[in-house]
């Protein structure tokens, strides 16, 4: 198995954010648990993953602060996998996520799901990027800027 390079260290907060989060399973563990799940068995019967590469996954996520373990609610032995706050501030890269992917995937009629305000049932909202006196931001109006004293580590740049 090929040892993966750590990104912890970055410049750049996308390739930092990646070494947290980067792979497509932790992603789903991470959706599964904002739906609820909470234990092992239940993670690895939605994802169909292996036990092995699930465990290594929780493990990984638990220690970098994403999750958190706790005694089982229901009072057994077992232990559950719930979200910390830095699990939950994902929430909004999933739903990125989940817009990209309704806007442009090539079969948008086969995605089983829409995601809706609970309140009113009607559909979310895109999100948007806005400045702060309210205007709608595209790519070219944005850029970025050193931080007046950010220390400077290796460059990996997004």
């Amino acid at each position: 198995m090929v040892k993966r390079t750590s990104l912890e260290g970055a410049d750049c907060p996308i390739a930092r954010s990646l070494d947290a989060i980067g792979d497509w399973w932790s992603l789903l563990i991470i959706r599964d648990a904002l739906l609820g799940r909470r234990r092992f068995g239940e993670f690895q019967k939605g994802l169909g993953l292996a036990k092995n590469i699930l465990a290594a996954r929780l493990r990984t996520l638990v220690d970098r602060g994403i999750l958190e373990t706790a005694p089982a609610s229901d009072g057994s032995v077992y232990q559950e996998y719930v979200l910390t706050p830095k699990g939950r501030g994902v929430f909004p890269v999933l739903v990125a996520l989940r817009q990209w992917s309704e806007e442009f995937d090539e079969a948008p009629d086969e995605i089983a799901t829409i995601l809706v305000d609970r309140e009113t049932g009607h559909p979310v909202k895109k999100l948007e990027l806005h400045a702060r006196d309210g205007r709608l931001l595209g790519v070219a109006d944005t850029a970025t800027k050193p931080r007046p004293a950010a220390k400077r580590r290796r460059h990996v740049s997004a």
